[in-house]
Formats: C-alpha cells, structure tokens, sequence
C-alpha cells in the first residue's frame, strides 16, 4: 500500500483548514480519509470538493440519495473499499 504524508484536521491552518471545514461530513463531523490526501496540494482538494459539489448536488433530476447508492455500487464493482 502506498503512503501519502496528510496533514491532520487538528493541524491544519489558512487554505487547507478552510477547505478541510468545507469538506467535514454533515453527519459525523469527521474528515474522510479520500480529503485528507489532497494535503499536500490545497489547489487539489479545491478541485476535487467542486467536481463532488457538482456530481452530487448539480442534477436536480437525481436525490441525493440516488446518487450516493449508485456511487455505492460502483465502488463495490469497482472492488473499492472506500
């Protein structure tokens, strides 16, 4: 398995602290692991919280329900344990 150096949430200060509130989860108040590896490029985690932002939120004709069972299964096909 590779490792990445991440800056934790605790340590976490200007850019990269902004972005990492932007992208705690509503529900658990935890930052998921997927966020943290873009620490070492802020411009990165940016990127990334505005493609989710616009897959998740950007079609009204899909809940967002829907839309995180599909990203579920796909996951699963994909043998993804994220």
């Amino acid at each position: 398995m590779a490792w990445i150096h991440t800056t934790n949430l605790e340590d976490a200060q200007g850019q990269l602290l902004d972005l990492y509130q932007k992208a705690l989860d509503p529900a658990s108040g935890k930052l998921d692991n997927i966020m943290s590896i873009h620490s070492a490029s802020p411009a990165g985690l940016a990127a990334h919280l505005e493609l989710y932002t616009a897959v998740m939120r950007g079609t009204a004709s899909l809940r967002k329900v829907d839309r995180e069972l599909i990203a579920l299964v796909v996951s699963q096909k994909n043998d993804c344990h994220y």
